[in-house]
């Protein structure tokens, strides 16, 4: 796997995913349902943060990390 999440994708990752968590613990939302889809789609956003790498961005081929230079 070949990093594709650059450090700011990283941390907006991390904080829309605890932010997703709070809500899914909390007990905000009262549909069973959605509360299961905004758990799912924390634990993706934490997970991708954190592996550096998103196989969404593979698939259509984005990238947000920084490339280095050769010299």
């Amino acid at each position: 796997m070949k990093k594709n999440v650059g450090n700011t994708d990283r941390f907006v990752r991390v904080m829309f995913g605890i932010i997703l968590l709070i809500l899914f613990m909390s007990g905000a939302i009262e549909n069973n349902l959605v509360q299961w889809i905004v758990l799912g789609v924390s634990s993706i956003l934490i997970i991708t943060a954190f592996a550096t790498f998103c196989p969404l961005y593979a698939l259509v081929g984005k990238s947000t990390c920084e490339v280095k230079k050769k010299k």
